[in-house]
């Protein structure tokens, strides 16, 4: 399998400055896509360093088959998953020490969200509520929860997802990567197919754009860069009301024999 992939950033139609910020490398199969937050330019610089440091360890680790030692690996993520999830950690901790170098930068985070893929699956890492979503089929599915207040009362049944879309408090997060000495990172794999888009978003996507007008989008184009533009397009024209990145790659057959198994697989 092998992937053509694009990514945007803009700052939309209130905001001024833009705290987003993200990485696609095809060759990888790594993307990423972080939102930051802090006062005057420290949510930038948070997002920045998270992104640098992700691909850097991310690169490396591919490269020399090594993975720092910051917790064991669980028994059902491959070492692909392993090492994106210990990256994000090795960023928590550079964006949390920065946070406390200098006064300016106190209390700066941010969210991520990357994913690493190879021919046969891929693994998704995250922190807040930058999101993955998966259009395969036909359908589109979130494949990541947002680590905020309402998602947690839409899980348990307090909050239905419309309520949780008009609530004053939607975009109070539970999880941020910088904040503290630590953090719990989500980490999961999943399968890839032919013909799967990966999309990678900041929440200024989703807070004007509800998933059946993603898919819509998705359903009418298969190039990552036009998909992005068009994305990105429609955010601003419904009232930007934050900066919006979106990270896209889509999955292709790159031999003969997967050509035929995406055939089965179709059926």
């Amino acid at each position: 399998m092998k992937f053509v992939a694009a990514g945007l950033t803009d700052p939309g139609q209130v905001r001024k400055n833009n705290e987003d910020n993200y990485w696609v490398d095809p060759d990888l199969g790594l993307l990423i896509v972080a939102d930051g937050m802090g006062g005057h330019a420290s949510g930038e610089v948070a997002s920045q360093m998270a992104v640098d440091l992700v691909k850097a360890q991310v690169a490396n680790g591919l490269k020399t088959g090594k993975i720092p030692a910051m917790g064991e690996k669980p028994l059902h993520l491959s070492m692909r998953a392993h090492l994106l999830a210990v990256s994000l950690r090795m960023a928590n901790e550079v964006v949390y020490e920065a946070s406390q170098s200098r006064a300016e930068n106190k209390g700066m985070g941010t969210t991520i969200v990357a994913v690493l893929a190879d021919r046969k699956s891929f693994a998704v890492a995250h922190v807040g509520d930058s999101r993955l979503y998966l259009h395969r089929g036909g359908k589109l599915r979130q494949l990541t929860r947002d680590h905020s207040v309402v998602a947690e009362q839409v899980a348990k049944g307090l909050l239905t997802p419309e309520q949780a879309e008009q609530s004053e408090i939607k975009n109070v997060l539970t999880r941020a990567l910088g904040v503290g000495p630590e953090v719990e990172v989500d980490v999961d794999e999943q399968s890839l197919r032919a013909d799967d888009v990966l999309l990678l978003c900041t929440d200024g996507l989703p807070r004007m754009a509800d998933d059946a007008v993603i898919q819509d989008v998705l359903a009418h184009s298969t190039d990552p860069l036009e998909i992005c533009n068009a994305l990105i397009k429609i955010a601003n024209e419904r009232g930007g009301k934050d900066n919006v990145t979106v990270a896209v790659a889509r999955a292709f057959a790159s031999g003969i024999l997967e050509k035929i198994v995406g055939r089965f697989k179709r059926a």
